[in-house]
């Protein structure tokens, strides 16, 4: 590391440029102005993508001082420090062991691989080698929901009864999307269980504690699709291309049991027509409730007081003082977005490295969700419970 204006410099690298690669890199630019005290600024050293141009094209618009196609050059190159993996799901592991053998930071994308056997890996990989590593479990970041986690905490709702988390989108709805690694098993994995479920265990997990059992059903409703004719971004449309199978879940839900002895629902869609990032949760305790939206990022739902019976919900704009709010708005009702979700992630990355210690999502909490998914696909083989 080097100094810079009295502060050390961290050299970070990105493996992947497609959306979630973009997303890091504006984090990374983003954290001297909302966090100037950190310890370490991130210096934009290198971006490794295999699709021809997209390195190039990256460097030239975010800075990176060197461009490349593989990403194995960038756990070669002793400027780099720290990386981003957001490379698709089936290269996570891959990527992730090779960058902890290096001495490599990483923060990497959910769900960290294919199955638990790949998230306890990378985590085993990155505990070896004495590096940090953070997940992109984002939406524990939402002040909303920090303020919540306190508030359930101190008894505000009484003790928890029952939960339902949702992450609903429509981004598979549409049947000209194209067949893109996503839908294979071999790449993509689980399907919606690894792109969203994933957030809705690590949600479920991060409010209320450790999942004890839990029964499972998946389906998939668009069963072909078409294949691109070349190399695609986010979930573009493909049409007149041959025709290939969807192989992964296009819905899950669980029935979910709380080793406090809470009960829960979780569900997740990739295909709710009507439905754009619908996520959120709402808890019930015995005496009031709690209910987040996080497409009403610094609002909650919150119901207390002693009537039981016809008590009132209440709409509450959290402010300076929940989570990580003040780093971005002055007072309560100003809004925050989805990557500024990114930006507390990456500092807390950031301040991870610097302190020798972990702030926010671990590999441990990828491993406990990875879990979680394999107990659902367990079960729905099954169809019974399975205890995790």
């Amino acid at each position: 590391m080097v100094t810079n204006n009295d502060r050390a410099t961290l050299g970070v690298a990105v493996a992947g440029f497609g959306w979630m690669g973009r997303v890091h890199t504006q984090a990374y630019a983003r954290l001297r102005h909302h966090y100037p005290n950190l310890p370490l600024v991130p210096e934009l050293v290198a971006v490794a993508d295999e699709v021809p141009g997209r390195a190039d094209d990256a460097a030239g618009q975010f800075g990176f001082a060197d461009a490349v196609r593989d990403w194995r050059e960038l756990a070669a190159n002793p400027a780099v420090q720290a990386v981003s993996i957001t490379a698709p799901n089936f290269l996570h592991r891959e990527i992730g062991v090779a960058m902890a053998q290096a001495g490599k930071h990483i923060w990497i994308e959910k769900p960290v691989g294919l199955s638990t056997a790949d998230a306890q890996a990378v985590a085993d990989a990155v505990a070896v080698a004495g590096v940090q590593g953070a997940v992109g479990f984002n939406y524990r970041n939402a002040p909303a929901v920090e303020a919540a986690r306190d508030l359930i905490a101190a008894g505000e709702i009484g003790a928890v009864t029952h939960v339902r988390v949702r992450f609903f989108s429509d981004y598979a709805a549409h049947p000209e999307g194209g067949l893109t690694w996503r839908y294979e098993q071999a790449r993509g994995g689980s399907g919606v269980l690894g792109d969203l479920a994933s957030h809705g265990v690590d949600l479920a997990r991060y409010l209320l504690g450790e999942i004890d059992s839990l029964v499972a059903d998946t389906a998939i409703f668009v069963p072909e699709r078409a294949r691109p004719a070349g190399a695609t971004t986010a979930h573009a449309r493909a049409t007149g291309g041959e025709l290939g199978p969807v192989e992964n879940d296009d819905y899950a839900s669980a029935l979910v049991r709380f080793a406090s002895g809470a009960r829960g629902v979780l569900e997740a869609s990739r295909v709710a027509v009507g439905d754009q990032n619908a996520y959120g949760f709402e808890i019930h305790g015995t005496k009031g409730a709690v209910h987040w939206d996080f497409r009403r990022l610094g609002e909650l739902g919150l119901s207390t007081g002693t009537a039981y019976q016809d008590q009132p919900v209440s709409t509450v704009y959290v402010a300076p003082g929940a989570g990580e709010y003040a780093a971005f708005q002055p007072g309560a009702a100003n809004a925050m977005g989805y990557d500024d979700l990114k930006v507390i992630e990456a500092a807390r990355f950031v301040r991870s490295i610097a302190e020798g210690q972990p702030h926010g999502a671990t590999l441990a909490d990828a491993v406990h969700s990875a879990q979680a998914l394999d107990a659902m696909l367990a079960s729905v083989e099954s169809g019974a419970w399975v205890r995790l």
